[in-house]
């Protein structure tokens, strides 16, 4: 039995929390969140124990817990977590700072622990699927990967602009399929209705020929996340929401078969299964940096108006 905690119920938490009380193999020895009379209640609903101290639940004995707080807390809560001998999964993105996910990913490696990173839409059944159609060559070699990730803003983002917000989603998803880091990023973007940039355009090259365009924006009425895998010998184009895939050749139009899951229990699920069998996970530690060293580029490359190397 893998015993786990979830520190911050907001409304991601929740969703950690409701999965993992009906996960077998898993017990929910507790969750945590400064709003006393929230936890309590998705304690009740859950039949798990309340605290609002995260320390006194990291000092329960946990295999493992979920951080989803917002992100000027990752590094000090992780850094917690580990010093305690819990495995880590952190939300997105790593952290606020790069020197701050250096601290995470030492101090992870220096107490012999996991620290994975919930980048969730690795776990879409469609990025899956599209991900295994790439590594079989079935669309020759992929030379332009497109994204568009726009819909209307939420009030409750304050601290961050659509780049570290949504966009980073993309940057990793992108990267992810190459198989590559990135090389450089350019980015045009804008601030019209936050006080962070609203809209980006953010150009990815990488090795060679190899490049990623993130269109993402709070300003579009109605959400749309999509995404175009162009190949030599064929494109292939996903939705993440609908969880679909179509592929184009020369000779046919075929639509992959994808089995619908919820991308938050193919993530937990796999999560458990690293804390169970020992195994280090993916996206760990150093592929929740590289994400966000590409956004931090990205609002540097806005602000600067000029292409930024990583």
């Amino acid at each position: 039995m893998i015993r786990i905690g979830v520190i911050g119920v907001g409304s991601m938490g929740k969703n950690h929390v409701r999965i993992y009380s009906e996960m077998d193999g898993v017990e929910l020895v507790g969750i945590s969140d400064v709003n006393k009379e929230l936890v309590e209640e998705l304690a009740h609903t859950f039949n798990t124990t309340p605290y609002t101290d995260y320390k006194k639940l990291l000092a329960q004995g946990l295999d493992a817990v979920s951080i989803v707080v917002p992100t000027k807390m990752h590094t000090s809560v992780t850094l917690d977590a580990l010093n305690a001998g819990v495995n880590v999964l952190v939300e997105k993105p790593i952290a606020d700072t790069l020197e701050n996910a250096d601290l995470m990913i030492n101090a992870a490696k220096e107490k012999g622990l996991m620290l994975m990173v919930g980048h969730i839409e690795r776990f879409n059944p469609a990025v899956i699927k599209l991900k295994q159609i790439i590594e079989s060559g079935l669309l020759g070699k992929v030379v332009s990967i497109s994204t568009r990730r726009v819909g209307a803003y939420n009030p409750r983002i304050r601290d961050v602009g659509v780049i570290l917000d949504i966009g980073v989603h993309d940057v990793d998803i992108i990267s992810y399929l190459y198989g590559k880091k990135i090389d450089q990023v350019y980015t045009i973007a804008g601030a019209n209705i936050h006080s962070s940039e609203d809209h980006a355009s953010i150009h990815l090259r990488f090795e060679h020929d190899y490049s990623g365009l993130v269109d993402v924006n709070w300003l579009t009425p109605h959400k749309v996340r999509t995404l175009t895998a162009v190949g030599v010998a064929g494109v292939a184009y996903l939705d993440y929401l609908k969880q679909s895939l179509v592929l184009h050749d020369k000779e046919w139009v075929r639509e992959a078969k994808v089995e619908p899951k919820e991308p938050l229990l193919n993530e937990l699920q796999y999560f458990v299964r690293c804390v169970a069998n020992k195994e280090q996970p993916h996206p760990n530690g150093v592929d929740g940096k590289h994400a966000l060293e590409a956004c931090m580029a990205a609002i540097t490359s806005y602000h600067e108006e000029k292409v930024i190397d990583i």
